[in-house]
């Protein structure tokens, strides 16, 4: 801020003058700067200067495609979005740095590029350039086509026929009843005030019986191999006294 006082010849008037210097950028345009001035001569009612900020600055440029996946065979339309003052004249589309390839099928509409059908061709980096009286600026956008997923029509499953074999076991368990009732069932011929053999007593002792002679033959056997030799002699000897 520079101040600055000047006064007349005669003394009795003074002109003050303030200066006020500052950078700026494009977020001040449109900025109000006040200037106000308070003396005792204004009967407490201070003078006010007002002054709105014009700032010309150079294009920015953004952009915004229309979907974040684009599949082949879709349309896509991407939209150059530039701001600038003064304003930024018609943007310019290149792809891969040089002119659209299609222009039958990439139509440019003020700031969009209308691509009607894709396909894998369009695949590349777009640009779009915008320029007024202070510069120029750009954005890019790179573009992948993606294929179209494939879309199944559902799967009807047929059972198929199977073969099970079923064990079904069945517990039967009788009454008190019945079983006193099986029990107290006699052999018809049999004498009265006699019971049927018991056949388990009888298998048990006839078993002891085959185990003691068995027992006894495999003894004797080995007692008989043991003794062979001196029975033989004592025969011979016997034999031999016989003879005299």
């Amino acid at each position: 801020v520079k101040y600055l006082k000047e006064e007349d010849a005669n003394r009795k008037t003074f002109t003050v003058s303030s200066t006020l210097d500052f950078r700026v950028d494009r977020s001040d345009d449109g900025v109000a700067v006040i200037c106000r001035v308070d003396h005792e001569s204004l009967n407490a009612t201070p003078q006010v200067a007002m002054q709105v900020l014009e700032i010309h600055y150079t294009p920015s440029v953004k952009i915004i495609p229309s979907t974040p996946f684009p599949q082949e065979g879709q349309p896509l339309i991407l939209t150059c979005e530039s701001k600038g003052k003064p304003l930024p004249e018609p943007v310019l589309w290149t792809k891969d740095g040089g002119e659209l390839p299609d222009p039958d099928r990439m139509v440019v509409s003020g700031r969009e590029l209308n691509i009607l059908f894709l396909n894998k061709t369009d695949n590349g980096t777009y640009r779009c350039e915008a320029t007024n009286t202070i510069g120029q600026s750009s954005a890019e956008y790179v573009l992948i086509v993606h294929d179209v997923p494939n879309t199944l029509p559902p799967t009807t499953i047929i059972p198929s026929l199977t073969t099970a074999t079923v064990t079904t076991t069945v517990a039967i368990t009788t009454s008190p009843t019945t079983s006193a009732t099986t029990s107290s069932i006699r052999d018809p011929n049999a004498l009265a005030g006699q019971t049927g053999p018991d056949h388990a007593l009888i298998g048990g002792i006839v078993a002891v019986v085959v185990f003691v002679t068995l027992c006894s033959i495999f003894l004797l056997g080995r007692y008989l191999a043991r003794h062979k030799g001196k029975l033989y002699l004592m025969s011979i000897l016997l034999t031999l006294a016989n003879n005299f």
